[in-house]
């Protein structure tokens, strides 16, 4: 089974405070568990949600244009 995070641990592992986590649950934009009155996300789900919005560096590129002396 997979594991369960609370609400507090997906805040300490994504280094935000409580409010990110409940507030990406309140927009549904995150899978989450509701366990009775608790929420629980799977850990997938942050994984998922990180890998999506990871941005990948800009390569630097050489200008062809040279600056006049």
């Amino acid at each position: 089974m997979e594991r369960l995070l609370s609400v507090d641990q997906v805040a300490e592992l994504l280094g935000t405070t409580v409010r990110f986590p409940r507030r990406l649950i309140e927009e549904r934009r995150i899978t989450f568990v509701k366990v009775g009155r608790h929420v629980r996300i799977p850990e997938t789900a942050v994984s998922a949600f990180v890998a999506a919005h990871t941005v990948q560096p800009v390569t630097a590129r050489r200008s062809s244009l040279r600056r006049a002396a």
